[in-house]
């Protein structure tokens, strides 16, 4: 399955007659058959790892389209376990269709069952968030040893890979390249390396041409065939920090397309980052909902309604 959390919520959730892998603390996982995994991304929002009482509008449909736009993107870079997410090439019943097709259309994918690695794969592009703040405290991220005098949000010389371990409960704890080799043994975590910071790079250049910085993100692989794969979600909102190019400046937090909006206002009203997580204005509800779909606008060219 999908290396989600699972997690109590008391936000929107699918109901499907399928059985049930995992609900994590954004998407719903179900078995179709023993070889593929229907995955349902709901409008759930989650910071600090705590899933907040009310969903973003229309975020599970815009991380489901972006995640799709880079699985073609980056399909000669790397393998990935999409299927398909035309929900009319599922194999379903046409009642079952009649009946869930409103939950499912645009938000859902047909995936390949595969085995998840046991890390996150976070690369950094700039020096902020928990980074900025490892960097002041120590002159290093995750372990990376920098050289002084780099600012906040500043470009690091090279994107740097610093994996996260996928704790069941509480947050996830950062960890170094040899801790992922002996959790994974060094020839899926050399490859996994290679590969996030290749899509990493490819991604970034190109979304720079559409006018956004992609600070840093995460990805997950997982096993299939004894071959590494691209899975989840690629280079959303959610799984990454994306800033406009147009008013970028080193030295100062940015502006954001992203959940980061979120964060922002829980952290300005000094919320402990522990459950329950408090109620989001309307306001930062809307603007989120906004950002996330500029995001897919900007990257796909396209309108999502």
């Amino acid at each position: 399955m999908i290396a989600e959390k699972n997690v109590p919520f008391t936000v929107m959730k699918t109901d499907l007659p399928l059985p049930v892998v995992g609900r994590g603390k954004v998407r719903d996982i179900y078995a179709v058959g023993t070889d593929k995994l229907l995955i349902v991304t709901t409008d759930r929002l989650s910071a600090f790892d705590v899933v907040l009482p009310e969903p973003i509008a229309h975020k599970g449909r815009v991380l489901t389209q972006i995640s799709i736009f880079w699985f073609d993107f980056f399909k000669s870079t790397v393998a990935h376990h999409l299927i398909t997410a035309d929900i009319h090439a599922m194999g379903f019943a046409p009642d079952f269709l009649a009946k869930h097709g409103s939950v499912l259309e645009g938000r859902s994918m047909l995936v390949k069952r595969c085995k998840p690695l046991s890390v996150e794969c976070v690369v950094r592009g700039y020096l902020a968030g928990s980074g900025w703040n490892d960097y002041k405290a120590t002159q290093s991220v995750c372990g990376h040893k920098l050289q002084a005098g780099l600012k906040q949000c500043e470009q690091l010389a090279e994107p740097l890979f610093t994996p996260a371990t996928k704790e069941a409960e509480g947050h996830d704890i950062n960890i170094d390249f040899d801790a992922t080799v002996k959790r994974e043994g060094r020839e899926v975590a050399e490859t996994a390396r290679r590969l996030s910071i290749e899509i990493y790079k490819r991604g970034a250049e190109f979304a720079k041409t559409k006018g956004i910085l992609i600070a840093d993100t995460k990805f997950e692989f997982g096993l299939l065939d004894g071959k590494v794969i691209l899975i989840d979600e690629v280079l959303t909102p959610d799984s990454s920090r994306f800033w406009p190019l147009g008013s970028y400046e080193a030295g100062r937090d940015q502006p954001s397309y992203d959940k980061q909006i979120v964060r922002n206002y829980l952290l300005d009203i000094k919320w402990n980052k522990q459950p329950p997580a408090p109620s989001l204005p309307v306001e930062v509800r809307e603007k989120t909902s906004q950002a996330y779909q500029d995001v897919y606008e900007r990257l796909t060219d396209q309108k999502l309604f």
